[in-house]
């Protein structure tokens, strides 16, 4: 079964920007319900879709697949959620684990988060000194939720 082990935690300082990685995101949603959330994402010139289940704790099922580009846009134009989530993610090796650190825009600007995925929701990781307070359990950091209530309005 496909699944996402995933921990997420708030950003502090400048740190991870030297050697890191960034690509254009803009994503939206078609549905955001807690047990099952559908998202549809342009990421640079690449098309997606992902079905996620409900999580449990840093866990849940999580089902990806590459669509066109144009259906992407499509989609994101005339059938998705709105606000838009738009983001650059950057990529960042910390020890043997890769790190995505969003900086988000538009109604989520000034929010700035880094997730690391995990084998198993035990498994060790180093923490970098710009990894914050950790919020995997807090459901106002998903970017499901920031669609329905952007950071800006909290």
């Amino acid at each position: 079964m496909p699944e996402e082990i995933e921990r997420k935690f708030l950003v502090i300082g400048d740190g991870w920007q030297e050697a890191a990685v960034g690509t254009r995101f803009r994503q939206g949603f078609l549905s955001t319900e807690p047990e099952r959330t559908v998202r549809v994402r342009i990421a640079g010139a690449r098309g997606s879709i992902t079905v996620k289940g409900k999580s449990v704790g840093a866990k849940r099922e999580e089902f990806e697949y590459e669509i066109p580009l144009q259906d992407a846009e499509r989609m994101l134009d005339g059938l998705c959620k709105r606000p838009f989530i738009e983001k650059v993610r950057y990529t960042l090796s910390v020890g043997r684990h890769v790190w995505e650190i969003d900086v988000f825009e538009g109604e989520n600007a000034g929010l700035v988060v880094a997730e690391v995925e995990l084998e198993s929701e035990d498994e060790a990781f180093e923490r970098p000194d710009w990894a914050g307070e950790e919020v995997t359990d807090d459901p106002r950091y998903f970017n499901s939720n920031l669609v329905a209530k952007p950071f800006r309005a909290w």
